[in-house]
């Protein structure tokens, strides 16, 4: 009696252990495309590249702006000392001549004035109007390397899912396998009590479960990492299992000649577009850098209003004009200037022609990585078929004692290995796909 009280209470024990484990664990259920949504709304680097993309949107409104009339409002209230003041003007010079000394000059101890000024670029040599075109090159620039960097994100987030889909499957096989190897154990110990099977014949099967629970340990943890990876990319608690689909591995891959994938590279690439638009806006910084040869012209307006107590009052002093500026040190200055926007030019040229021909290298190895990928699964596949089949062999023979318990021991590893091939195999080609849709440009389509 106190034997089945003291199960039930074990049991008891142990159903709510398991239920507080499972309830801190939420498990999520996520399909290939769910989570790379998920992961593209909670990316890091793609929230740096937003921001990367306003940054170049407030340029192009500070290059407009430029265009825009600068007004400047300007006063001052001064205290002075006790000034000599000396009028050099006809009126005291005749005042002076006739003897008439009346009046003399007032002591000034304090002034005020206040200014204000407008000015509207007319002409500058084409720098405002450059800078404008060049700065909305630079927002598409870093519109299209935010694209590209979103196509990586993509892959990066399919990768890890590959990475979870197979450390999941492995652990299934191995855990299938160490059930088997259990109940082997259990069959040659039963032999082994009734004298029909030596003891080292036995401790040899048990070695190899021990050797496939270390597997499953092994096994386990790189699930458990790579599961946390995935909920870090997607945003999720840590705490959070996701379960992926298995049916990621059997989907369509469209066949097409190496020169699709090139084509669509040239129209998909995003950084190839991006360097392009860059190109643009460094060919308008040559001539932008020219400009300073060129005068600028401004009209000009302002207003002007002095009182200086007991001596000067203005008020309603306006002016306006047309206001012309030239720096003669442009003159010797400018041709560095022009210099570098040149190099920079030239560097964006070289740059264009390196990744065209890195995009090149890259489809080309991705392609033949792609096709490697799914020879190695026909291979894989004979292969397991041949290993179950040695497996079979071999435990009749062993059965009817034709071969030791290594031989069959070896033939069980080799059909572990097999199954786990098989499966890496299938999802090592659907990631090379995947891969060379990145190279092309477009995965994140």
């Amino acid at each position: 009696m106190n034997k089945k009280i003291t199960a039930i209470a074990a049991f008891f024990l142990a159903f709510m252990v398991l239920g507080n484990h499972l309830a801190a664990q939420e498990v999520k259920r996520l399909s290939v495309k769910e989570a790379v949504e998920l992961g593209l709304q909670s990316s890091k680097h793609l929230k740096i590249d937003q921001a990367k993309v306003l940054e170049a949107t407030a340029a192009l409104e500070e290059a407009k702006d430029r265009q825009l009339p600068d007004f400047k409002v300007s006063g001052s209230y001064l205290r002075l000392t006790t000034a000599k003041i000396d009028l050099k003007t006809a009126q005291k010079q005749e005042s002076t001549s006739e003897g008439n000394s009346g009046g003399g000059v007032p002591k000034i101890s304090q002034a005020m004035y206040g200014m204000a000024s407008l000015s509207l670029p007319i002409y500058a040599g084409g720098k405002i109007k450059y800078g404008i075109q060049s700065a909305k090159y630079l927002l598409e620039a870093e519109k299209l390397s935010a694209g590209n960097d979103q196509n990586a994100i993509v892959y990066n987030l399919i990768e890890a899912y590959a990475n979870l889909f197979k450390a999941a499957q492995v652990i299934n096989v191995i855990k299938e396998n160490l059930v088997a190897s259990q109940s082997r154990d259990s069959n040659f110990i039963r032999l082994e009590n009734n004298g029909l099977m030596a003891r080292n014949d036995r401790l040899k099967a048990q070695l190899q479960t021990s050797d496939i629970e270390l597997r499953l340990l092994e096994a386990q943890s790189n699930y458990n990492i790579a599961n946390v990876n995935m909920d870090l990319l997607l945003g999720l608690p840590e705490s959070t299992v996701i379960e992926v689909d298995p049916e990621f591995i059997n989907q369509v891959q469209e066949e097409h000649p190496y020169t699709y994938y090139e084509e669509q590279a040239i129209g998909h690439r995003k950084d190839m577009q991006a360097l392009a638009y860059q190109q643009k806006a460094a060919d308008l910084g040559i001539k932008a850098a020219k400009a300073n040869y060129l005068p600028s012209l401004a009209l000009t307006g302002g207003y002007v209003a002095v009182n200086i107590p007991k001596f000067l009052t203005v008020t309603n002093a306006v002016n306006g004009g047309i206001g012309v500026q030239y720096n003669l040190s442009s003159l010797w200055k400018t041709g560095a200037s022009i210099k570098k926007a040149k190099a920079q030019a030239l560097q964006l040229s070289a740059s264009q022609e390196m990744l065209s021909d890195n995009i090149r290298l890259q489809i080309n190895r991705d392609y033949q990585n792609a096709l490697l990928a799914k020879k190695k699964i026909e291979v894989h596949d004979k292969s397991l078929v041949q290993a179950a089949e040695n497996y079979r062999i071999t435990k009749n023979k062993y059965d009817n004692s034709l071969v030791t318990i290594t031989d069959l021991l070896d033939a069980n590893v080799a059909l572990l290995s097999s199954k786990i091939n098989v499966l890496n195999a299938k999802a090592d080609a659907a990631l090379a796909y995947q891969k060379l849709l990145e190279s092309a440009g477009a995965l994140a389509q």
